[in-house]
Formats: C-alpha cells, structure tokens, sequence
C-alpha cells in the first residue's frame, strides 16, 4: 500500500524582516471578495520562516512550506528563493 502524505500548505510572500538567528519574516498578501460589496480588496497577513542557512535577505520573495511547530511561532520551514531583493 501506499503511504500517503499528509496536505502541507505552501506559502509565497516578501521577506519584511530578519527576525534574528535562522529566522525571516515575510508578508503574505491574498485577494479576497468583500462579502458585502463585491469588491476585490487585499488581506495581508506576517509569518515566521525558519531559515537554517540564513540565506536569505529582506526583499527577497520566498516559498515556505508547513512542518511541525519549531517555535511558538514558526511553523514554516523555507523551501526555496523565488527571486532576489534588490
């Protein structure tokens, strides 16, 4: 049988902060309808990246994958650098 793998939500957004040691910020923007005037308005909303490396930079645009808690707040694990910051 087939081992299944468990849903791991990706995430993609802006690198806003180093937050310290192994660890980066990014700004995850999303596009939702308001529900009572059907406009297109933004919703923005921070996390706490775990980077090992500390190979990333502020500016730059990342992905994070979801893994087990490693802090009270990171709960993201760097996957890999969409793009560099100026």
């Amino acid at each position: 049988m087939i081992a299944k793998e468990p849903h791991k939500r990706i995430i993609q957004g802006k690198v806003v902060s180093k937050a310290g040691d192994k660890s980066v910020v990014i700004l995850v923007e999303r596009k939702v309808v308001h529900p009572k005037y059907r406009k297109i308005v933004k919703r923005f909303k921070k996390y706490t990246i775990h980077d090992e490396n500390n190979s990333v930079k502020v500016g730059d645009v990342i992905s994070a994958i979801e893994c087990k808690p490693i802090s009270k707040t990171k709960t993201f694990n760097l996957q890999n650098i969409v793009s560099v910051g100026v």
